[in-house]
Order: structure tokens, then C-alpha cells, then sequence
């Protein structure tokens, strides 16, 4: 089996649908030996900011000199983007020679009457199957959906983090916040440490409870752990204290407040660490910060104009977009290019976004849940009166550029699907 061949059978199994449960994945990684057991973890659930942590513990945990896994969900661009070992991805060779083990063994389930895994149950199987092989000191494992039902949660971390709650993926985790918050609480494990970014008082209250039912020791992110000395568009610098231990000057190459917070609930969490015996030293807590970069999260692809891609997907991530945007480009006339799924809270990201935009022209992601761009148009119209419509997302781009002016902002947002191809169109 060669890559293409690989890829290939992990896209078709997109047809056996999306089953929240763990037994599929148990009975898989059983007869791989069980490879996530072979070694330590970090388990990182969310809503929003969840990728960004990944990527700062990732980046920290390599500066101190620790082999480093990190599984991401999804890709933004290649699919070798969610598999790395000290932060470079895993070969093509590799995933094709691991998907052909893989494959045996599920034939074998099929055979004994097993149900077919999904497309995430055999890709979280050939993450840890790499991890092993490596033999890696450490793996930050990032969860796909929710966290309670999530392949990943068969893991046992030394820490568990859950960033941002908010409002996404309603259909499968539930319609209000208390019920969201208790499927992302699904990680956290008995007499583990668990690591919480701010959230609002109805999440709070469930994470405070399922931790308390588990012994698991709660470490709440706070403002007043933080000293912000500077932000601006691409740099911010901020000092952290944690229980009486403070780190200054730390400095990332990310843009919104919201970037900072994720950053000290990273900090909170190596803080844990470092508190049940590993070491990591201060400077290695500030190379790993400052290496970090994180491609369709306020990222800036273009100049004259400035073209940013962010992958906000939701009403969280649409507000701190906004918020961002009145921040760093007050001012400035931003042409919108925006699709979003059709599952999605559509109508709260538009009420959100357009009316920042002198023009909105809508499109349609890379995905067979896009919204069909006529019937975002429409909605779009209800906040910006200058709507056009460009299925093509090369033609939308392009469209947009034609309408801005040096001075002008390019804003391209609302689906990871649309920000991967988008990319592609600035940065070959």
C-alpha cells in the first residue's frame, strides 16, 4: 500500500459515519497491543483555543528537551499535519506502512462481527501507534469532538486541560452550556490533575463538580495570574504567576487576548507538570512560546492589502475575532470572505462578523456540510447591504482582492474548510 492508497481508505471509511463510544477504539487498539499505554499524555478538550494549547505545550515540552508527540484534529492543509513527533510531521511512508497494519486487524473485526471503525477511531489508532514507535517521552493529544465519547479519552494523561467552552457541535453534545461542559469534562480523570481556562459560571459549575467527583485537583485560569506589558498585531508579551512562581517577558508570535489566556492555561498546565517532578526550566518555557505559530488563527498571508485568514467557526470564535479586529484594525474598511457549514450557528456568526464588513462576498468551504452560498448571501444581507456570491473559493478570493484597496483589509473566515484552500491560494 502506498500514500495515496492509504489516504484513500481512511477517506472511504468517512461512509461508516460518525459513532461517539469508546468500544470500537478499546477492541482496535487492544489487538495493536495497545500502543497508548506505551506512553505519558496530555489530554486537551475544548471548544475553541483547543489546537492553539496543543501547539504551545507541544512546542514547550520539545524547547525542554522532551520527545514530543502531538495528534491534532483536523488538518488544515495535509493530512500528515495531524501526526508529529518533535514537531515534524509524520512521513508518508510511515502513515502508509501503519494504515496497512492497521487495515489487518480491522478486516479481522469485520470478520468476528465487530463494527467497522470510524475515520477518527483509525486515525487516532495510527497516531498512537506512531507515538509508540517513537518512543515518545510525552504526547499532547488533542480531542476530536466533545471529549467524554472522543476516540482520545481511552488515553490516561498526567494532566487533562479543557480550554474554552462554547456553543458548536449542538446536534451531538447538547443544547445548552451545562450539557456541553459535561461532555469536555468527560476527561477529566480520577486523581488527575485538570488544568481550566475561564469559562462562564454555568460551565464552571459542572467542571468544579465532575472534578470533585473524581479527587481531580481543579486549576483555574485566572486574569490575575497575568501581567500583559504589550499586544499588537503578530506579538504579544505578557508575565505569568503560578502559586507564588512568576515567568516575565513571555512573548508569542499570536494575535487577540484570547491567545494570551490560551497561553496561560498552557503555562498552568507545564506549571502542573513541573510540580509532579518533570523539568522544565523557564527559558525553555520561553523559546517554546515564542516558536509557536498557528496557520488560520488571525494569520496574516498578504500585504497591500493585509489578507488574514481565521478559521472561526463558531459564535466564540467569531467574537474573538471581532474583538481582535476592533483592536489591532479600528478604522480600517475589511471585505469579508466568509462559508460556513451548514450545521454550524450560522446566524449568530454572521450577526457577529458582517457588520464589521464594508462588502461581504459569501462562498462555499471544501466540505459536503458547506452551506449552500446563495442561502448565505441571503442571511449575510440581513447585516451588510453590500452582498455578492462566489461559490468558487479561488473566484471569491480573488473577487475580494479586486475590491480592496492597498489600505483595505481581506478578512477570510467562518470554516477551517475554507481557510485550508484559501491558504493554499497565498502560500503555494
Amino acid at each position: 500500500m502506498d500514500y495515496g492508497k492509504a489516504i484513500e481508505y481512511i477517506r472511504n471509511t468517512h461512509k461508516f459515519g460518525q459513532k461517539m463510544g469508546l468500544d470500537c477504539t478499546q477492541e482496535l487498539l487492544k489487538r495493536l497491543g495497545n500502543p497508548h499505554l506505551e506512553f505519558k499524555s496530555i489530554h486537551v478538550a475544548g471548544t475553541n483555543g483547543k489546537g492553539s494549547v496543543t501547539a504551545m505545550l507541544s512546542h514547550v515540552l520539545k524547547s525542554a528537551g522532551f520527545k514530543t508527540g502531538m495528534y491534532i484534529s483536523p488538518c488544515l492543509e495535509r493530512f500528515i499535519e495531524r501526526i508529529q513527533v518533535d514537531l515534524s510531521e509524520i512521513a508518508e511512508d510511515d502513515v502508509a506502512r501503519l494504515v496497512e497494519k492497521v487495515k489487518l486487524h480491522i478486516d479481522k473485526m469485520i470478520q468476528e462481527g465487530y463494527s467497522h471503525p470510524t475515520e477518527f477511531e483509525i486515525v487516532t489508532a495510527l497516531g498512537f501507534l506512531y507515538f509508540a514507535e517513537k518512543k515518545v517521552d510525552i504526547a499532547v493529544i488533542e480531542v476530536g469532538l466533545g471529549g467524554r465519547l472522543d476516540s482520545t479519552n481511552v488515553i490516561e494523561p498526567l494532566v487533562s486541560v479543557i480550554t474554552s467552552i462554547g456553543f458548536d457541535h449542538m446536534d451531538v453534545l447538547g443544547d445548552t452550556i451545562g450539557e456541553i461542559a459535561f461532555e469536555k469534562a468527560g476527561i477529566i480523570k480520577n486523581n488527575t490533575p485538570t488544568v481550566v481556562y475561564p469559562q462562564d459560571k454555568e460551565a464552571m459549575d459542572v467542571l468544579r463538580e465532575v472534578a470533585d467527583k473524581r479527587q481531580s485537583e481543579l486549576f483555574e485560569v485566572s486574569l490575575k495570574q497575568l501581567e500583559v506589558k504589550y499586544s499588537k498585531f503578530g506579538e504579544q508579551c505578557f508575565n505569568f504567576e503560578f502559586e507564588g512562581v512568576k515567568v516575565k517577558d513571555i512573548a508569542i508570535n499570536l494575535s487577540g487576548a484570547h491567545q494570551i489566556l490560551n497561553a496561560a492555561t498552557a503555562l498552568t498546565a507545564l506549571m502542573v507538570l513541573k510540580k509532579i517532578g518533570w523539568s522544565i526550566s523557564d527559558k525553555a518555557i520561553l523559546e517554546g512560546h515564542k516558536s509557536v505559530s498557528w496557520p488560520g488563527r488571525l494569520e496574516l498571508v498578504g500585504h497591500n492589502p493585509d489578507v488574514i485568514l481565521d478559521g472561526a467557526h463558531n459564535a466564540s470564535g467569531a467574537r474573538a475575532l471581532s474583538e481582535a479586529l476592533k483592536e489591532y484594525f479600528k478604522g480600517k474598511k475589511i471585505i469579508l470572505v466568509i462559508g460556513i457549514l451548514k450545521d454550524k450557528q450560522v446566524k449568530e456568526i454572521l450577526q457577529i462578523i458582517c457588520p464589521l464588513a464594508f462588502a461581504v462576498i459569501a462562498t462555499k468551504p471544501d466540505s459536503q456540510r458547506a452551506l449552500d452560498p446563495h442561502i448565505l448571501a441571503q442571511m449575510a444581507g440581513e447585516y451588510c447591504e453590500r452582498t455578492f456570491i462566489e461559490p468558487d473559493i479561488s473566484c471569491a478570493v480573488q473577487r475580494g482582492l479586486d475590491m480592496t484597496d492597498k489600505n483595505d483589509i481581506l478578512l477570510i473566515t467562518g470554516s477551517l474548510y475554507l481557510i485550508g484552500l484559501a491558504r493554499k491560494y497565498f502560500k503555494p
